[in-house]
């Protein structure tokens, strides 16, 4: 298994570190690390990210990262992280 990450995702992953970063480069580097991290363990537990809610499809998941939603998704052999965003707002029609 391997772990792909969507342009979404990746887009989501900048502007999370640069909007953290106008505060503290510190901590917006800590969590991304924490967000990577979070999304190396699917690896080896794919299955262990929960069922999201608002779409109620065992292939669509994800992990709660700090304040932050990792969402991702079940393609053939790999993982695809399809976004990341605050768990504050509402979950995105399209992803």
């Amino acid at each position: 298994m391997q772990i792909a990450w969507s342009p979404q995702s990746l887009r989501d992953l900048r502007a999370i570190r640069d909007y953290i970063a106008k505060d503290s480069e510190q901590y917006a580097d800590l969590t991304i690390a924490r967000i990577f991290s979070a999304v190396e363990r699917l690896l080896h537990f794919p299955q262990s990210g929960r069922i999201v809610p608002e779409r109620d499809d065992p292939e669509i998941r994800e992990v709660i990262v700090g304040r932050f939603r990792v969402v991702y998704r079940f393609r053939g052999a790999a993982i695809e992280v399809a976004t990341v965003f605050r768990a504050s707002r509402e979950f995105p029609e399209k992803f």
